[in-house]
């Protein structure tokens, strides 16, 4: 395996190319899930029926402590970016740790949000409404829930075989789909929760 020492670690072979290039295609896809999510979304959040609206059980507070989280992860992955680039594991684990640790307080504040639901009676056969927004929800915090057992497993491979190519690569796919987790959540915040609070 030819590794090309001046790019980053993560590019340094061909098939690490390839695999970044594959991983973009399948991002391609994930917005394509998303953007149907979004646009059933739209299309059902004015048919409440005798369910609640978005204004009655939004709560502001969840929602900021959910997005500071999230914001705030995507920055701490971007510092194991940058300190894998350096050859510094350690830092990069440290970094990639604190990333999950902000994603399970995301996820923790989520099933609190999802129990405030059901104990309002916004659940999913209630409305059309809480139907799209429970699916639209619950779709990426099952992605998140996915990202923090692939984080885990890339931290135990790197802590193992250390930084190579191989394992460089996978750390920055990973920080790939957490960023995209990232920008669909920038998403439901303002055009779900804003949009739907006012």
């Amino acid at each position: 395996m030819k590794v090309d020492n001046s790019l980053p670690l993560e590019y340094g072979t061909e098939q690490n190319k390839l695999n970044i290039l594959g991983f973009w295609i399948f991002l391609g896809a994930e917005v394509m899930l998303f953007a149907t999510l979004f646009a059933t979304y739209f299309t059902l959040e004015n048919r409440t029926g005798n369910g609640p609206a978005g204004a009655e059980i939004f709560e502001l507070t969840p929602v900021l402590i959910e997005t500071i989280l999230l914001l705030t992860s995507s920055f701490t992955i971007g510092l194991g970016v940058h300190a894998m680039r350096l050859g510094r594991k350690n830092a990069m684990i440290t970094f990639f740790s604190i990333t999950l640790l902000l994603g399970l307080a995301f996820l923790g504040v989520e099933i609190y949000e999802f129990t405030h639901y059901a104990s309002i009676g916004a659940g999913l056969q209630v409305s059309a409404f809480t139907g799209i927004l429970l699916t639209t929800l619950g779709t990426h915090g099952a992605h998140v829930t996915l990202g923090l057992f692939w984080g885990l497993f890339i931290i135990m491979q790197v802590k193992k075989r250390g930084l190579t190519p191989e394992t460089a690569n996978k750390s920055f796919i990973f920080s790939l789909y957490w960023h995209f987790l990232d920008v669909v959540w920038i998403f439901i915040f303002s055009f779900i929760y804003l949009k739907g609070m006012m």
